[in-house]
């Protein structure tokens, strides 16, 4: 389960990038391509997100994480760059 947990992780936080890429770099330079971009970036990361929270919550009781490490498992899905911190600090040897 944690390597499932560590692919998801990595390509929730390369879709979030993505994400933020397109709203950033391509809004204003092709606008066209963005509205294109938009939906399967975003529905893709939203997709990746709800698999990355679910499958911390299954992994809480497997791995008996205490609460703050598990809060700072899931808050780190919402900052750039967060789940590839996440990766390397607690899954570097999973």
């Amino acid at each position: 389960m944690t390597k499932i947990f560590k692919i998801v992780a990595l390509l929730e936080g390369v879709s979030y990038l993505l994400l933020f890429s397109n709203m950033l770099f391509i809004k204003h330079n092709n606008p066209e391509l963005y509205h294109t971009l938009l939906f399967p970036i975003g529905m893709a990361h939203g997709v990746l997100f709800m698999g990355y929270i679910i499958l911390a919550f299954m992994l809480r009781s497997e791995e008996k994480w205490d609460n703050r490490k598990f809060i700072e498992i899931c808050a780190a899905s919402v900052i750039p760059f967060g789940t590839f911190y996440i990766d390397r600090k607690y899954f570097r040897n999973a």
